[in-house]
């Protein structure tokens, strides 16, 4: 054997070493399946106890749930309509419904140029888009057998503890849904106009002394009472404090708030697009990212960068959801400070099993995709 033909047979021997060739059948193979089958429903979550917020009082909310199958497998997705952007799941339907051809017939494996052609075709309608994106990405694990923690390169021991919610309510209940709380190590309190503030904190206060994250949902309107609310809060084991203001007011005003208060704040509803973070990082200290507000996994994926490229703090949170969205929020978790991922804790109705909660502290199964199942 010369050198060259040496050469040649090394190199071939290396190559088979490092890729074993039943391995190949993992890789995407671009066109395989033909067409898509996508099945959208509406699914009514119901709530455990009424929630409560600056903006609605509800008791159940409804969802739009995605099947999308091809090649024999099916991913599963869901978005959360968000009121505040004016979406229901009807309209989140008719949105998907009008791309369908679209959605059976594009490439899977090309997942990115499709969301940007719904993004073109179909304007807002963020938790439609959501709910594809998760199907999606659910069926690209599933195909590669990996989970999507693994396929986006990161650790799941890194997941935080998820705080549990406790709506606006009368202190009965808020003590009721306090108690009922017990295992979740720290709070999330929504306050605003419909309840007293103080009266809300101290009623929770009452029976535990735990770690406490504020958020006002936009339901405080003046910037001087912004300030002494949250000195006030600043005594009474509060973390942080989230959206305090309108999302339309001046960024000036959370400056002028910001220059005079300890406390971080994070913006919420004032951060609809990952074109709006550097902007609003100038005046707030992170940033909440959710998938139905994002659009679903890897647009939620692209926020956390950016707010970590300027050094920020990231929350992820959730709607009302089941443990579908919440789930493909948990996988993103490693990556953020705080986590809010308690939807299907609030719910009792889940139509599937996912991320589990240890002493609040976010589970993920060694599973591929989402890693979820049928309930």
């Amino acid at each position: 054997m010369n050198r060259r033909d040496w050469m040649k047979s090394a190199a071939a021997a290396g190559a088979a070493a490092a890729l074993p060739l039943d391995s190949f059948a993992a890789l995407p193979q671009q066109g395989s399946g033909g067409r898509a089958k996508v099945e959208t429903e509406i699914k009514r979550l119901n709530l455990r106890h009424t929630w409560t917020t600056t903006m609605a009082s509800d008791t159940f909310r409804d969802v739009i749930m995605v099947r999308y199958t091809r090649d024999g497998v099916t991913g599963y997705g869901e978005g959360a309509p968000i009121i505040r952007y004016k979406e229901n799941a009807v309209n989140a339907q008719k949105a998907i419904n009008s791309i369908l051809d679209l959605l059976e017939s594009a490439d899977p494996w090309e997942f990115d140029k499709l969301m940007i052609e719904f993004n073109r075709r179909v304007p807002g309608e963020h938790a439609a888009k959501a709910a594809i994106d998760i199907a999606l990405m659910d069926w690209i694990g599933k195909k590669v057998n990996v989970p999507i923690y693994r396929y986006l390169g990161l650790d799941p021991k890194d997941t935080p503890v998820t705080t549990f919610t406790i709506g606006m309510d009368t202190p009965e209940v808020v003590k009721q849904k306090t108690l009922e709380a017990a295992p979740y190590p720290v709070l999330k309190v929504k306050v605003g106009p419909n309840v007293p503030d103080e009266s809300m904190i101290d009623t929770i206060r009452s029976v535990t002394d735990k770690p406490l994250r504020v958020d006002a949902n936009e339901g405080w309107t003046n910037k001087e009472d912004v300030v002494r609310k949250i000195e006030w809060l600043e005594k009474k084991n509060v973390e942080f404090m989230e959206q305090p203001l309108p999302a339309a007011v001046p960024l000036e005003d959370i400056r002028w708030i910001r220059e005079r208060v300890s406390m971080p704040l994070i913006a919420d509803e004032a951060c609809t697009e990952a074109k709006m973070i550097p902007t609003l990082l100038q005046v707030y200290d992170g940033v909440n990212v959710k998938l139905d507000k994002a659009g679903g996994i890897m647009e939620s994926y692209r926020w956390i960068k950016m707010a970590r490229a300027y050094g920020k703090k990231v929350m992820l949170g959730c709607m009302i959801s089941s443990s579908c969205t919440c789930t493909a929020a948990a996988h993103l978790s490693p990556l953020v400070d705080y986590a809010d991922l308690d939807g299907p804790l609030l719910i009792s109705n889940d139509p599937f099993r996912g991320v589990q909660y240890d002493k609040a502290k976010l589970i993920l199964a060694d599973k591929p995709g989402l890693g979820i199942t049928l309930a």
